[in-house]
């Protein structure tokens, strides 16, 4: 079982900045790919970004690639997400996951097991 609890959301004026950090519980958070979703009211959840278990490799989403960046950090069982150049399309509740597989897998909310409650983020135009 893994624990997630996101923080860090908030409102931003479009071209800021805002940091999300995700802590984990549990001592095998080194083993699972972290990733980041989002979702809008009205729409589906949908896929930001993704980091593997060791951290060398990520994938993100057309939409944010270039301006967001995730990280984690094994030590502090935190994964972190760095968005830039914020849009008012970026507009969402986000949301942690962990997916059990140690590479990054199916870029879909299916395939992550575990959730956070997530953290909304509002970017005003």
């Amino acid at each position: 079982q893994v624990q997630l609890v996101e923080s860090g959301g908030g409102l931003k004026q479009a071209g800021g900045s805002l940091r999300l950090s995700c802590v984990a519980s549990g001592r095998t958070f080194s083993r699972y790919t972290m990733g980041w979703f989002r979702q809008a009211p009205g729409k589906e959840r949908e896929f930001v970004a993704a980091i593997d278990s060791s951290g060398r490799s990520t994938a993100y989403a057309d939409s944010v690639k270039g301006r967001f960046t995730i990280s984690r950090d094994n030590g502090k069982n935190t994964v972190n997400l760095q968005m830039n150049s914020l849009k008012p399309e970026d507009t969402a509740a986000y949301y942690c996951a962990a997916d059990s597989l140690p590479f990054i897998g199916a870029r879909t909310s299916s395939a992550f097991d575990y959730w956070g409650q997530g953290t909304q983020v509002t970017v005003s135009s």
